[in-house]
């Protein structure tokens, strides 16, 4: 039996919409993202040919927000990807698989806990942690690793991307919602650099902005 796209259409605008909400009632700021049709991006908006995921409304960073009704609203009438405004409640790490799991494998062996860890289907590992603190120089003068601050964002799952759906690694459950020390998870990347065979410099999904001014 052949399910009605427009049906399809409604259960991922339901679930995105939940998933909204679950962050914004745990102080985590959303903002409604372009969703996916096809191979490329598309927010309602005329004149955006803008292939990849990006916000939806031009004032992003002025409205993300945690009130539910305001959230509720953006996923009323298209399945949004669901976006995390950076720099308030948590910074986020973006960092390459091989540096993720390194990390992630360290941690466990020494029983230190970790926050929640999103990774996305092209091997982007981001950790969410708390807010404020630079990026190390050992971690700074790599393209490969951006730490997304004020006027940044992040795609949180279960939204899709070109490459696939973004999936929790730790999902913020597993670790009661706890934001961990961003030295700590800093200090883990910098020891996992000398064991992991560096890669191609690459340009990551969406500079800092910081790095986007520079």
């Amino acid at each position: 039996m052949l399910i009605p796209a427009s049906f399809v259409d409604q259960m991922d605008r339901l679930r995105l919409r939940r998933a909204a909400l679950r962050y914004a009632a745990h102080g985590w700021p959303v903002t409604p993202g372009a969703w996916l049709t096809g191979h490329r991006f598309v927010c309602g908006r005329p004149g955006r040919p803008i292939m990849a995921c990006h916000p939806a409304l031009d004032s992003w960073e002025d409205t993300a927000s945690v009130f539910a009704p305001t959230v509720h609203e953006w996923w009323r009438s298209h399945p949004h990807t669901v976006l995390l405004a950076t720099g308030r409640t948590f910074d986020a790490l973006e960092v390459p698989a091989a540096l993720g799991v390194r990390v992630l494998g360290g941690a466990r062996l020494r029983s230190l806990a970790l926050g929640p860890v999103a990774v996305t289907a092209a091997g982007r590992w981001t950790f969410l942690v708390r807010p404020g603190v630079p990026l190390r120089p050992e971690l700074d003068r790599r393209l490969d690793i951006v730490r997304h601050a004020l006027g940044s964002w992040i795609p949180a799952p279960p939204s899709r991307l070109l490459e696939g759906f973004v999936r929790w690694a730790v999902r913020p459950e597993q670790c009661a919602w706890h934001l961990p020390d961003p030295a700590t998870i800093q200090a883990l990347l910098t020891d996992a650099l000398g064991s992991v065979r560096t890669p191609p410099p690459t340009v990551p999904r969406q500079m800092s902005t910081s790095r986007r001014a520079a």
